[in-house]
């Protein structure tokens, strides 16, 4: 008997059709004994449809939020008829939706008065799509003499009070796991979990950002005593590459953790970059598989990086990013100019996602998300302008229209001349490379382009990727 966690993406729940693959998953791993907690995803397309109702209820677009709930109403409903037979539980199950859709339209009614939604006020409206689809999901497998309920994460899974990016209290999440939702595992329950968020202390829902059902769902494994994650997608697992950008990728049958966050934190959409976190050092093994091809067994990923021959094991990219330089004579030796700029960069609200300095401190350079670029340099200057009336700083730039690509492969490590080979690859290519970062950790080889340059240089990464696994005989 084995206790699992399964986590259903937005496209594994995003139809009746989806759904009754995710009942079978659900139902093979019951009949073969296992305990199994399952997390859920909105329906694809309802948390940006709810965001989209926000922006509405702002700009006093009533006739718009009210239609955007009529269409969530209508999609839920029209799902769940099809997946549960006129029943109370169908009906119960449709009251609870239907009063959920409710809030929807006088949370958007109280921002429509106010003109604007405050983050917590979000949170309770983005929230609604993972509350609908988890009550729609655990009908549908109660249909199927599955004994599935519905309970939502805020009640195991405690926040600080950072709203749109809240962070667990881990005690206490772990403390509510492991007396409230273990203790329903054991009676033979299967739940069925939100994903994307937890509540605050006093009750209030808290997402965990985009992409955060993943890191729910990890939360969970970590602490419910579970021996293996598995994320169910729409992919058959972490590939080499981006398959719409060459469709020669092919999936990774191991990876390790490290090398997964690197792939996702530069850009491999398969994994929400948190996720590995909470399950890392407990060991608990990570699987990345198809909803849609259950018989394909995935990605496996596990603590040991797996010291196979070919040194690149996968590249990706990070498109709608900028990037600032900061130069100027007068900060050769002078302390804090870095500290300071990358202080405003917060303050402007941006995430630093590659850094590059010269040997001679004469400047250096840093991408951030291509919405917050101007932001960030009006906070810059701001912050420098002293040093920049001084003609110590000489300018801070801004480069648009640029990528990050990243090659990622543990083999790196202790490997020489794998960084020559792929910046020989970048010049046999004409790829011009702006800046570069090798990351900490020593698998990953980070640099910057122009986006007209992106197909080219990840078709001569993954080239090079592949050549070497044919090379030594992969």
């Amino acid at each position: 008997m084995r206790t699992i966690t399964m986590k259903f993406g937005g496209t594994s729940v995003g139809s009746a059709e989806a759904i009754s693959n995710v009942i079978d998953i659900v139902r093979e791993s019951v009949e073969a004994g296992d305990k199994l907690t399952v997390i859920v995803s909105a329906m694809a397309g309802v948390t940006d449809a709810l965001f989209n109702a926000i922006k509405m209820a702002e700009n006093g677009d009533k006739w718009g939020y009210l239609s955007t709930a009529d269409k969530l109403r209508d999609r839920h409903e029209e799902t769940l008829n099809m997946l549960v037979p006129p029943s109370a539980d169908r009906e119960s199950t449709s009251a609870k939706i239907n009063a959920l859709l409710d809030d929807l339209v006088e949370l958007c009614q109280a921002i429509n008065i106010m003109g604007e939604a405050t983050p917590r006020v979000v949170d309770a409206i983005v929230s609604l799509g993972e509350r609908m689809s988890s009550k729609l999901v655990a009908a549908a497998l109660r249909h199927h003499k599955l004994n599935a309920r519905a309970y939502d994460a805020g009640q195991f899974i405690t926040t600080d009070n950072n709203f749109r990016s809240a962070n667990p209290l881990w005690d206490e999440t772990q403390a509510l796991i492991q007396q409230k939702l273990v203790p329903l595992i054991e009676s033979g329950i299967t739940p069925i979990l939100t994903g994307y968020f937890g509540a605050t202390r006093d009750g209030q829902i808290a997402t965990l950002g985009r992409g955060g059902s993943d890191y729910s769902a990890a939360i969970f494994a970590a602490y419910n005593g579970a021996e293996e994650l598995v994320i169910w997608t729409d992919v058959d697992g972490v590939m080499t590459t981006d398959p719409r950008i060459d469709k020669r990728a092919r999936v990774l049958p191991y990876v390790s953790y490290q090398e997964v966050g690197e792939l996702a934190f530069y850009g491999a959409k398969v994994l929400h970059p948190k996720t590995v976190q909470p399950i890392l050092n407990k060991g608990i093994l990570l699987r990345v598989r198809n909803t849609f091809n259950p018989t394909h067994p995935g990605t496996l990923i596990g603590p040991e990086s797996e010291m196979v021959d070919t040194v690149i094991k996968a590249v990706t990219s990070i498109r709608n990013v900028g990037m600032l330089t900061v130069s100027g004579k007068g900060m050769i030796g002078v302390p804090g100019i870095a500290g300071r700029t990358f202080t405003a960069t917060a303050q402007a609200g941006a995430s630093i996602l590659m850094i590059s300095q010269s040997s001679s401190e004469q400047s250096f350079c840093f991408t951030v998300p291509e919405d917050k670029v101007n932001d960030v340099k009006a906070s810059i200057e701001s912050e420098l302008a002293k040093e920049i009336a001084r003609d110590d700083i000489d300018s801070v730039e801004i480069e648009a229209e640029v990528v990050i690509v990243t090659a990622v492969g543990a083999g790196m490590r202790g490997t020489p001349g794998v960084a020559g080979r792929v910046f020989t690859a970048m010049g046999d290519n004409r790829v011009n490379v702006l800046s570069i970062a090798q990351g900490s950790s020593e698998c990953s080889i980070s640099f910057v382009i122009y986006e007209r340059d992106l197909k080219r240089a990840v078709i001569a990464l993954h080239d090079l990727a592949l050549e070497t696994a044919t090379v030594n005989g992969h």
